[in-house]
């Protein structure tokens, strides 16, 4: 039975693997909201780039904004790293893709202080021969710390499906089986009661049963 959610993982593992070998096609997927306190963190921050914006060079700087504070910038992407001092110092890691595409960043070993609000801004600059104009995004994630993890509700809903599943195939096995077994039963019963049949013919009327052989 503990096989079954494991399956259905690695199932979709190889269903998003597939996808993404058989497409390269950016998605802006949103950031998960919480961690749990003593956790790795990956703050998600994906802009895709058209296809005009190719040829462009990347900056990617990232803030941190505690509750009632003000933005204090924590990391930087200009060609290389570059963590700037902060309660984060020696935390964070890059975890951005050669595309560029991808620039999440990941806090090692979450505290129950990291609770905030943490901004990408993502600055692309054309590489024209003319002139050289600049495109900005931006992408806010509101992180919240928890102590423990918390039962997800979706998982809830899953485990619940599973169980009446497996209820509802026991049920239909054991009505087969009951169906196959009353077949069964009435076959041998009906077998019975023709050779019962036979043995009370007569031994004269049994040879007159018999099948004439043609000559």
């Amino acid at each position: 039975m503990a096989a079954l959610p494991g399956l259905v993982c690695a199932s979709s593992v190889v269903l998003v693997v597939w996808a993404g070998f058989c497409s390269a096609v950016c998605v802006e997927v949103p950031s998960e909201t919480e961690a749990v306190q003593g956790t790795h963190m990956k703050l998600l921050c994906i802009s895709c780039m058209k296809r005009e914006e190719v040829t462009a060079s990347t900056v990617v700087e990232w803030f941190y904004r505690p509750e009632g504070g003000k933005d204090e910038p924590i990391y930087e992407y200009r060609k290389s790293n570059h963590e700037f001092p902060s309660r984060f110092s020696g935390r964070l890691q890059w975890n951005g893709s050669k595309d560029m595409q991808d620039v999440s960043i990941t806090v090692l070993n979450v505290t129950l202080n990291d609770s905030g609000i943490y901004t990408c801004n993502i600055t692309r600059e054309f590489e024209f021969e003319i002139h050289r104009p600049l495109f900005t995004s931006s992408r806010s994630i509101h992180l919240t710390v928890v102590e423990e993890a918390g039962e997800d509700f979706t998982s809830v809903i899953s485990e619940i499906m599973m169980y009446i599943l497996l209820v509802f195939l026991t049920l239909w096995l054991l009505i087969e089986m009951v169906y196959c077994y009353r077949k069964v039963s009435k076959a041998e019963e009906a077998a019975q009661e023709s050779a019962t049949d036979y043995l009370a013919i007569p031994s004269e009327n049994k040879e007159n049963c018999a099948v004439p052989v043609e000559e």
